[in-house]
């Protein structure tokens, strides 16, 4: 089966290409037809070599096998968190597209393939920093991930927000993987390596002559920052919202649904393959580091979250705060930590792929994601509404959601305050998105007053997705949701399955180690407890609508998200020098 894995790479990239060569020629369907082929397939095989990962299967592309221990091949890796992740990004591809499925108004006109091509691309990107065995080649595609992902986002080159966004993300992602690259360069000319592995194992040699020292350090630094960037971590995180305000619904789905999870595995992996030895940096100091920027990612993405209008941009900071309690799971540094955290992104990217389909229906019914222009609109939505209020709930962790298991395992985990930083940022999400499903679906609550203020990004104004305003909902913009909304149920409600994504997880990042991923009374407390604080939260709301305006305090956070790029560029520059700051022990101890 190992010599299949590249296969999750190489399907989709052919068929982009099969799609630019001959799209042109190509009716609309047809270029439909075989991108969801393609994607589906590709989905087939990552399911297929998931159930059969056990044990992990390593190939070397190009049948470059090592001689006596050395290769310059490129390994990749198939272990159950590495196909989980492809097949993550893989199904959820696969939705994306088909909520497209021909009703998705795409320039340019005379190439239908174009958005299917690029689809793909990004697919067969995700899957191949998903299996990456090796540094240099997760760079590889790490930089096509990201050179896609500008290419969508900024896919309406004709609407300058849609330009701008696409700028912001990609100059900020792009010094975020060239940081990542001189890290790996200094990884390389410590260890004379790439391959994840033996760059650990070298490391752990060097650390019999002297430990850890300042490469090391800038070497993590450097890479993390790449990563972290990716993951929408404060304050590497600004890119986000801005890119998701623009980026078309499909594609929303997928950078907070899969990009931002990749973020987050590619610390976890990381971390335990090249960094966790004596050579590395120090589990106190990574725990340190890592929790600190959690416990602030998630503290301000909530804070942003619940004073947003702008409904995709109200979902892109809920993702920045969830991303922080992910965060806050990887690094304490334990068994339990890390399955609730694989069960959290798996609940995570059905939930937050279904809030954001809901939000494109607004979008192409009425041409607004404005929550307070929209304020009873849409009524005549009762799908829609139901599959967003639902969705909330599944935000909040509620039983038996897969967030409320991730959630439940995870709190469990980091045990003390940390929980609390659970229940606050998971109900504060939830109750936004709640106070949106109140207002807009059911017009409950005083119509907002308009208020004029330069921190205001209404949502106002924006040009569907399609053609025209949709007089109709199409049949899969609805469909597509209800499935995702079910995948994200499963994941927490049907038996034994915690248990198996737990035992996959610890397989490949604990030594074997085993934790419990089942539902407890005190995991099922809390997630009442958060559900409950999220409508209540939502209910003051409504009926306060003065609750929802930003206080004096929360103005100087929310001028930080300014729209000026070289802003951004300054503050990830902060935040590399943090994070050198928060591992700084691990030299001065060695």
């Amino acid at each position: 089966m190992h010599h299949l894995l590249p296969l999750l790479v190489a399907i989709p990239l052919l068929g982009a290409a099969l799609l630019v060569a001959v799209g042109r020629h190509l009716p609309r369907i047809a270029a439909d037809v075989t991108g969801f082929v393609v994607a589906g397939g590709t989905a087939a095989l990552a399911l297929v070599l998931l159930l059969n990962s056990s044990p992990p299967m390593v190939e070397w592309v190009g049948a470059w096998l090592p001689v006596d221990g050395e290769s310059v091949g490129i390994a990749v890796v198939g272990d159950g968190p590495s196909l989980g992740m492809a097949t993550l990004v893989s199904l959820l591809t696969l939705a994306a597209l088909a909520y497209s499925w021909r009703y998705f108004d795409e320039p340019p006109r005379g190439h239908p393939g174009a958005f299917t091509a690029l689809m793909l691309v990004f697919q067969g990107a995700m899957c191949g920093f998903a299996i990456a065995g090796d540094l240099f080649n997760a760079f590889v595609f790490f930089e096509l991930m990201s050179v896609t992902a500008y290419a969508l986002t900024g896919y309406r080159i004709d609407d300058a927000k849609a330009v701008q966004g696409a700028l912001t993300f990609g100059v900020v992602n792009s010094l975020g993987a060239y940081a990542m690259l001189m890290g790996i360069a200094l990884l390389y000319a410590r260890t004379g390596e790439l391959a994840m592995a033996k760059i650990g194992r070298g490391l752990d040699t060097a650390a019999g002559h002297g430990g850890a020292d300042p490469l090391v350090l800038a070497s993590f630094v450097l890479v993390l920052t790449g990563l972290l960037v990716k993951a929408a971590v404060v304050p590497f995180h600004f890119w986000l919202p801005d890119a998701h305000a623009v980026a078309p619904t499909p594609v929303c789905m997928l950078l907070s649904g899969a990009m931002v999870e990749l973020g987050a595995y590619g610390v976890w992996r990381v971390y335990g393959t090249v960094f966790a030895g004596p050579g590395g940096i120090p589990a106190a100091d990574l725990t340190r580091a890592l929790v600190t920027l959690g416990v602030l990612t998630a503290a301000t993405g909530a804070v942003m979250c619940w004073y947003q209008r702008h409904i995709k941009r109200l979902l892109a900071y809920s993702t920045v705060a969830h991303t922080g309690l992910f965060l806050v799971g990887l690094g304490i540094l334990t068994p339990q930590g890390d399955d609730g955290v694989a069960l959290y992104i798996l609940g995570h990217a059905g939930v937050k792929a279904v809030l954001f389909a809901c939000a494109g229906v607004l979008l192409d019914r009425y041409g607004s994601v404005d929550e307070h222009a929209l304020h009873g609109r849409a009524r005549e939505l009762h799908a829609t509404a139901v599959m967003f209020a639902v969705g909330a709930l599944g935000l909040a962790g509620l039983f038996p959601f897969g967030t409320g298991l991730g959630k439940a395992v995870t709190e469990e985990a980091v045990g003390g305050p940390l929980t609390v930083v659970y229940v606050a940022a998971s109900a504060i999400t939830a109750g936004a998105v709640l106070r949106v499903t109140a207002r807009v679906f059911l017009g409950l609550g005083p119509r907002p007053e308009e208020a004029h203020t330069e921190l205001e990004t209404s949502g106002a104004g924006e040009e569907p997705e399609t053609t025209g305003p949709l007089s109709r909902i199409p049949d899969t913009m609805t469909t597509v949701p209800a499935v995702l909304l079910a995948a994200a149920l499963a994941v927490g409600a049907v038996p034994g399955f915690g248990d198996m994504v737990a035992r996959s997880v610890n397989e490949a990042g604990s030594g074997g180690a085993q934790a419990s991923a089942q539902w407890t009374a005190h995991g099922i407390l809390l997630s009442l407890a958060s559900t409950a604080l999220a409508v209540g939260l939502a209910g003051l709301a409504v009926t306060r609508p003065h609750w929802t305006a930003a206080p004096d305090w929360a103005r100087p956070l929310r001028r930080l998200q300014s729209g000026h790029v070289g802003d951004y560029v300054a503050w990830l520059l902060v935040g590399a020098t943090a994070l050198g700051a928060l591992a700084l022990p691990a030299v001065l101890g060695g």
